[in-house]
């Protein structure tokens, strides 16, 4: 009998170590409200934006061909802004009060005025326009032209494609700007692979693989610990990549069907939307070690969401409800346990 207490002890204290033990049922987010998009209803959405000067949510509307500007403070619709066909990425640029968005519709980046709430300049691109980033002391946006297998580089002083558009050997996914190495990481996704440009030249000057990561669509990044965090689609694995080494050093599951992927800086926290129904939500320890907290349940097709730094809020957008068409966007706060 001693033999076998022992024996249940030792388990007991070996799976707490894996943390298969101990988890807690709290859930870490609480949704606080919901509200209706234009539609119409049962429509694909995509990427979202903070306009943090504003309190603006910027909402691309993808099958709708549309996108929403939406005032936080008080959760309503500002603004429907049209002539964004198959809007995929959005991106704020501050200082000139303006977002571009990624349309896949018709292949161009549309330069939309926030004072006017309109398009004002649409750019050819290549095909399939989707993600994009700002590389705000360069004044220079980079929209990943998916299955063209290029990135476009954007002056927004001029709104014009200031460089020949830079060509890859595989579709490009999310970009991302990392301010303290002042470098520009694109996921090559059809490699597994993401590629470091120099955003004072715009030359490719690295190429890092991603380890165990397939499909590594979606990026975001902590530059306080020159992390980059990865959303592989092809094998359903966050991963983390130390910028400093070139090299990935945490693998964790997500839910079915990840997508984008964004970190809250203030919590730790890393979040991850899953067309499965989840959001799939882990907690950096410290720069080291991350643990996944819960596959948090919501609507299925949820795979695009945004975090706001101030308040932890995160935002969700929904194209179905329990099998029905809808057209609305979530709020959830983080529950901190």
């Amino acid at each position: 009998m001693q033999n076998h207490r022992l024996k249940f002890l030792a388990l007991v204290v070996f799976t707490g170590a894996l943390g298969i033990a101990g988890k807690s049922s709290t859930p870490t987010l609480k949704k606080v409200v919901e509200f209706e998009l234009p539609g119409p209803p049962g429509k694909r959405f995509d990427y979202l934006t903070i306009d943090a000067d504003d309190h603006y949510l910027i909402s691309a509307h993808l099958a709708a061909g549309q996108t929403y500007v939406i005032d936080l403070r008080t959760n309503k619709v500002v603004a429907t802004v049209t002539d964004t066909p198959g809007a995929e990425g959005v991106e704020y640029v501050p200082e000139l009060k303006k977002f571009y968005t990624s349309n896949a519709g018709d292949n161009t980046i549309g330069v939309v005025d926030l004072k006017q709430m309109k398009v004002i300049k649409k750019l050819k691109t290549e095909a399939k326009p989707d993600g994009s980033a700002y590389a705000a002391p360069f004044h220079k946006l980079y929209v990943s032209d998916e299955r063209g297998k290029a990135e476009a580089v954007v002056d927004v002083t001029k709104d014009e494609i200031i460089i020949k558009t830079l060509h890859f050997d595989s579709e490009t996914g999310m970009p991302q700007y990392d301010p303290v190495a002042s470098k520009v990481y694109v996921n090559l996704q059809d490699q597994n692979v993401f590629a470091v440009i120099d955003p004072a030249t715009d030359e490719v000057v690295g190429r890092h693989p991603v380890g165990r990561c397939k499909g590594n669509h979606g990026m975001t990044l902590d530059p306080e610990h020159h992390r980059a965090f990865l959303s592989c689609e092809g094998n359903e694995l966050m991963t983390v990549f130390d910028l400093d080494k070139n090299q990935a050093i945490a693998f964790l599951p997500m839910a079915g069907g990840p997508d984008v992927i964004k970190f809250d800086p203030g919590l730790k926290r890393i979040y991850v939307g899953c067309g499965s129904g989840a959001i799939s939500v882990f907690q950096m320890d410290d720069a080291d070690h991350y643990r996944k907290l819960e596959d948090f349940p919501v609507q299925k097709k949820v795979h695009s969401l945004a975090v706001d730094p101030e308040t932890h809020r995160l935002y969700a957008p929904e194209q179905e409800a329990d099998g029905k068409a809808v057209a609305r966007m979530v709020v959830y706060e983080a529950v901190v346990r």
